[in-house]
């Protein structure tokens, strides 16, 4: 299998989290564009005396709020306002889940929230490739993520060790 195809494979998996929060996996919002330069002799600006808004602390959730976004608790004053903002939109929907999906979305937010920034990052890169993988094509994917989930673990291990390129010397 092809590094790009892995990659995108991996990507479907964490596609699956967009199903039940697309929040999970979106990007991270862009950055305001920066404000023009000041004119010459203009005065500049005064600083603002509040700093920017980091959105609620996990002590301003409910308790409901708290229990459902639990895994997060840990990483919850790291994340940017914008995803807290639709993690606890994901709160507000999840009790109206059926049963199955509120626990898959517990799994999925407890494996989301043990993995590196880096490969969260990496995450949500995939997931942008994946979106833009024509519909037709993501059933072949996910056909393949199956067969490649269906090996046995050492078997995974030594195709992914195949597929590392050599050292550079």
């Amino acid at each position: 299998m092809a590094e790009e195809a892995r990659l995108l494979l991996a990507a479907a998996a964490f596609a699956l989290l967009a199903a039940a929060g697309s929040a999970i996996a979106q990007s991270p919002s862009p950055q305001a564009p920066s404000a023009p330069a000041p004119k010459p002799g203009a005065q500049a600006p005064k600083p603002s005396a509040q700093p920017p808004k980091k959105g609620p602390a996990w002590a301003e959730l409910n308790a409901e709020q708290q229990q459902i976004l639990a895994p997060l608790k840990n990483d919850w004053e790291n994340i940017v306002p914008d995803r807290r903002r639709n993690w606890i939109n994901l709160a507000k929907r999840y009790p109206k889940m059926k049963p199955e999906q509120q626990q898959r979305m517990q799994r999925r937010m407890q494996s989301w929230a043990q993995l590196t920034p880096e490969q969260r990052k990496q995450a949500r890169e995939n997931y942008r490739r994946l979106s833009k993988v024509p519909p037709e094509k993501r059933g072949d994917l996910k056909q393949q993520w199956s067969e490649y989930q269906a090996l046995p673990p050492q078997e995974r291990h030594n195709d992914a060790a195949k597929k590392k390129p050599a050292p550079a010397k």
